[in-house]
């Protein structure tokens, strides 16, 4: 089967996940192209063959939230300079002809699929913010902004074929065509031992300043693994009880298999791969991102973790305090690898081109 596979390049999560997926499909026996924005194209050039680069939509941070007019011109000047590059991959899919497109939240495989009466399966995270109900508590003082996000959520991919919603999570679905799966895990997290260390690792893509290592110096006989805050670093640099690490995918899977807990925003990638662990997440999302707050807010629903809006001593405190209890509610957390995804994504492709 020939497969389009669109792949929206707004953080790593996307690229790394849908990686694990491409190379099932391939592994299958289809033929598939993909296209991607931003950093993910880069990365996924390196796996694979019949990767093309497409503009993608992008968001501009600063000091952990998001810039709404620098991220509307950032996008804007992009666009008309990645139009040609747009146009020579749509070329290239003319010649490809796929029979299917599956979307990981990408719209130009979406209205190449409309353009040309081509199925689409959707796999993502993003679907449920609007195709489940969510309690009233869990967006209390959020209810704007998650009838924005839901409304910006629908307008990607509708009318799809069907679809597959990775999640760590299980609202009720509220609309037909959807199906809840386990999140998709990289080989090396499902290769993983976990075991309960005394670090904690804290991974930080926002500019922040000192404020967070200062804050974290207040607890001298706790250990802390920082990733992401100082970038570039080529070895290890200790200062105290915090240990900067260079970056290192390997290292970072290897460390939170092992950690007691860990701080972070609310990407779902990292939360779900410390789910899988067991390990407890003091969350503080990304200002702005409803999706993350969303994901921060069901994983201390579900007694897993804490979610705040900023970190403070007292919310260290209590994530040192409770590790062991949080670690403890996650026992009953269960998740044969990637199996159900495949198996579910495999039948979808059969019915859908029949």
């Amino acid at each position: 089967m020939r497969i389009l596979y669109g792949v929206v390049g707004e953080g790593m999560g996307h690229a790394t996940r849908s990686r694990v997926v491409i190379s099932h499909l391939l592994q299958a026996g289809h033929t598939v192209h993909v296209l991607v924005s931003g950093r993910a194209h880069d990365m996924l050039s390196k796996h694979f063959q019949g990767v093309h680069r497409v503009h993608g939509w992008h968001l501009v941070y600063d000091d952990n939230e998001v810039q709404k007019r620098r991220t509307a011109w950032s996008n804007l000047t992009e666009l008309v300079h990645d139009a040609p590059m747009l146009a020579n991959a749509w070329r290239q899919l003319e010649d490809f002809r796929p029979e299917v497109v599956v979307s990981d939240f990408e719209s130009w495989t979406y209205a190449y699929a409309q353009a040309h009466h081509i199925p689409v399966i959707s796999v993502d995270n993003m679907q449920i913010i609007n195709r489940c109900k969510h309690e009233d508590a869990l967006l209390v003082d959020r209810m704007a902004e998650f009838l924005l996000a839901k409304g910006i959520v629908k307008t990607k991919l509708p009318g799809a074929y069907h679809y597959v919603v990775t999640t760590f999570f299980y609202p009720p679905v509220r609309k037909e065509r959807t199906t809840l799966v386990p999140p998709i895990l990289r080989p090396e997290v499902l290769a993983a031992h976990a075991s309960r260390g005394d670090a904690v690792v804290v991974y930080s893509s926002a500019d922040g300043g000192d404020a967070l290592p200062n804050l974290l110096k207040q607890f001298p006989n706790q250990r802390f693994l920082l990733y992401g805050i100082r970038r570039g670093l080529s070895e290890v640099q200790v200062d105290g009880n915090l240990a900067y690490q260079p970056f290192s995918e390997t290292g970072f899977i290897d460390h939170l298999a092992a950690a007691k807990a860990v701080i972070a925003g609310g990407g779902f990638s990292l939360l779900s791969e410390a789910v899988y662990l067991h390990k407890p997440v003091l969350s503080v999302p990304l200002v702005g991102q409803f999706e993350q707050i969303l994901n921060a807010r069901y994983l201390q629903h579900l007694g897993w973790g804490l979610c705040r809006e900023t970190v403070t001593k007292q919310d260290v405190a209590e994530l040192l305090d409770r590790s062991s209890a949080l670690a403890a509610a996650m026992d009953s957390y269960e998740q044969d690898g990637n199996r159900v995804l495949f198996d579910t994504l495999d039948g979808l492709l059969q019915q859908a081109v029949g």
